[in-house]
Formats: structure tokens, sequence, C-alpha cells
């Protein structure tokens, strides 16, 4: 079974994680220091941030890790059982999504922020595949705050790739990549500060 890690590189030039069954791109320094410094303290101190609610077993389970729903009205999203109500946009995330939209070439109506305190809080192997989302869609993960490392597994094979996640980072998940991976960010005991993750998504109107 195939295993690769990908860890230093040209911050000039995109790198290639996942090249089959869809296409993960990983660019560096989308944001210089200052400005992803910003943007992690800005976005920390100013959203009203709450423990996620997922359901398990027919329960209600909250999170360690705090989330942020935001998007255009329309924009009611279910995830792991729970529909969440979207909140307005910021300005601080209209300037980021506008970024996207003119770095990707496609349009973005939503964004799911998650607040890790520390590496003991992470996120386990899923796809990004719910009904409301557009699947023609990438999805651009910006990443803010404490370097982690995020992984893909393939569905069928169970090969594995890995990226460290750095302040200021993006990774774009280009279709059909969500059909054929899942992918997760691991926990560490190595980390003790906080990574912000923006995931900018397209929401399909409902019918």
């Amino acid at each position: 079974m195939q295993n690769e890690l990908f860890d230093h590189h040209d911050a000039t030039k995109p790198l290639a994680i996942v090249t089959r069954d869809g296409h993960v791109e990983y660019f560096n320094h989308f944001y210089g220091a200052d400005e992803a410094e910003h943007l992690y303290k800005s976005l920390l101190n100013s959203l009203p941030w709450e423990a996620d609610e997922i359901k398990m077993f027919g329960k209600l389970v909250k999170t360690a890790r705090k989330v942020v729903w935001v998007g255009n009205p329309e924009c009611a999203y279910t995830y792991s059982g729970v529909q969440k109500a979207p909140q307005a946009w910021t300005n601080p995330l209209l300037q980021m999504k506008h970024k996207l939209e003119q770095f990707t070439g496609y349009t973005y109506n939503s964004c799911l922020l998650n607040l890790y305190h520390s590496g003991a809080e992470g996120m386990g192997w899923h796809s990004d595949d719910e009904r409301e989302l557009d699947s023609k869609n990438p999805i651009a993960s910006v990443s803010l705050g404490a370097r982690r490392k995020f992984a893909f597994r393939h569905r069928q094979d169970k090969t594995t790739t890995s990226v460290f996640v750095e302040h200021g980072s993006v990774l774009i998940m280009h279709p059909p990549t969500q059909e054929y991976w899942h992918h997760s960010l691991l926990k560490t005991t190595a980390i003790t500060s906080p990574r912000i993750n923006l995931t900018f998504r397209k929401i399909l109107p409902r019918m």
C-alpha cells in the first residue's frame, strides 16, 4: 500500500497531493505571513464560535472543536445529521471568498469554519459529499494557525497520502475527489496551539 507524505517544497508552485480519481492541489503561501496572521486573529476574535453538534447513535453530541457556518441566506446545510442555518458573511470572509473565486475560477456561496484548539482535536475520515453540495465545484480549504497533518485515503484500495498544511495555505479539492477519497485531520500531542480551517463550498438551491 502506497503511503506518501508531502512536506517541504517550492512554495511558488502548486503541489499535487492527489492525481487519480480526482485532483487535489496544495499552495503553501496563498496568504503572506502578515496577512495570514491578521486574518487568523480577526476570525478567532470576531466570529460567534460554538461547539459543533453531531448525531451519533441517534443522540446529539457536542464536540470539543468549535464551528461557524457562514453563507448566503438560502444556504442551509446538513452534515452529521444536523442542519445548520448560515451566519451572515463578514467583510474579511467576503474578501477571502472573492480572492478564492478569482484564483480558482469558481464561485462559492458558503463557508464552514472549524476551530481546533490544539492537536488533541482533529477530524476523522470522511468525504464532503452531502447532497446539498455542488459536486461539480471544487472545495477550497484555507488553513490559518498551527501547522497540521492532513491526510487522504482512497475508498477502494486504501492508498494514503498526506501533507502538512501551513499557516496561510490553501488546498483545492477538485471533483471527483470526494467520490473516491476520504480525508482526515490527524490528531497529535505535539501541537498545542490553535488552527482555524475554512472550507469554501457551493451549496445547490433547494428544489
